[in-house]
């Protein structure tokens, strides 16, 4: 299957609203977003749950509906570990309602970042135990799974890159990742799949055979943003397509040769750079990218 060809139109991009979260380094409020997206022909997104409580899932969903807006996903469930057993219930809980949140939302799948050493994120990890984080998350993802198949809900497991083991996700590879799959769904009903994010994986020796191992049934997102080199913030400086080192067209033909047919989502945390922007530029640029050639 030969790539796509985005030159000529942007109907395969979309916005991953932590993009454009602030504009002018002030809170860009999602209805904001999606009105500025709908006015540049953008009509596909993945919003993050806060941003749709900040505004109501209800009137998120209408106008979803409305405007007839895709959802390539929904951000985030996860972050199963926790210290206790009424951490591990509360958890369960709220990715029942995350489920909940993108069916309502009609998204393609809810994006789990499972989490990593309890208390890490806070600063103040309750233990050292990585494999026991591990062990957690799967048993977590497990009990989601009989949850959102109920549902008709894909759960996209994205494994982030090793820096953030300890606090944000202790799946790090793609690898990893579709061990848990193979292991919850032998079968690969599409029930539950990965989100690749090229930020996180682009560094993978494996990556091109384990998106091969992975296959249509189990690719069900693709993120695309730069890793900048210096990079000043881990978390928050992100760069736009093409100001960075990661050969994201390279990636996306192999995502494209399995068969994947999805958007390329736009995810780009950026404090000391897009986000002083105006929202204008930057899904001008957005778009500018994506048609000429860096995605």
């Amino acid at each position: 299957m030969s790539m796509r060809d985005f030159s000529q139109s942007h109907e395969c991009l979309s916005i991953n609203t932590a993009t454009v979260r602030q504009s002018y380094g002030a809170d860009f409020p999602l209805p904001k977003i999606i009105e500025a997206c709908l006015e540049r022909g953008i009509g596909a997104i993945s919003p993050w749950r806060d941003q749709v409580a900040a505004a109501g899932l209800p009137l998120i969903s209408k106008l979803v509906r409305t405007h007839g807006l895709k959802l390539s996903g929904y951000c985030r469930g996860g972050m199963f570990p926790a210290a206790d057993a009424k951490g591990i219930d509360a958890a369960d809980l709220d990715n029942r309602i995350a489920v909940d949140e993108a069916c309502e939302l009609n998204a393609k799948c809810l994006v789990l970042v499972v989490g990593g050493l309890p208390g890490a994120l806070a600063g103040k990890p309750i233990h050292k135990d990585i494999q026991g984080s591990r062990n957690q998350v799967f048993d977590g993802i497990g009990k989601l799974l009989e949850y959102s198949k109920s549902c008709g809900m894909p759960l996209a497991i994205e494994p982030l890159h090793p820096m953030y083991a300890a606090d944000r996700a202790c799946i790090n590879t793609l690898e990893q990742a579709l061990d848990v799959c193979d292991a919850l769904d032998n079968e690969q009903t599409g029930a539950i799949g990965v989100a690749v994010d090229v930020y996180h994986v682009w560094w993978d020796p494996k990556l091109q055979s384990q998106i091969e191992r992975a296959g249509k049934n189990r690719l069900l997102a693709f993120h695309v943003c730069d890793w900048l080199t210096p990079t000043t913030d881990l978390l928050n400086d992100r760069g736009m397509m093409g100001d960075g080192v990661i050969d994201i067209p390279k990636i996306r033909g192999w995502v494209e040769a399995q068969g994947f047919v999805g958007f390329s989502e736009v995810e780009i945390f950026s404090t000391g750079n897009w986000w002083l922007r105006s929202h204008e530029e930057v899904l001008d640029t957005c778009i500018a990218r994506h048609t000429g050639g860096f995605v």
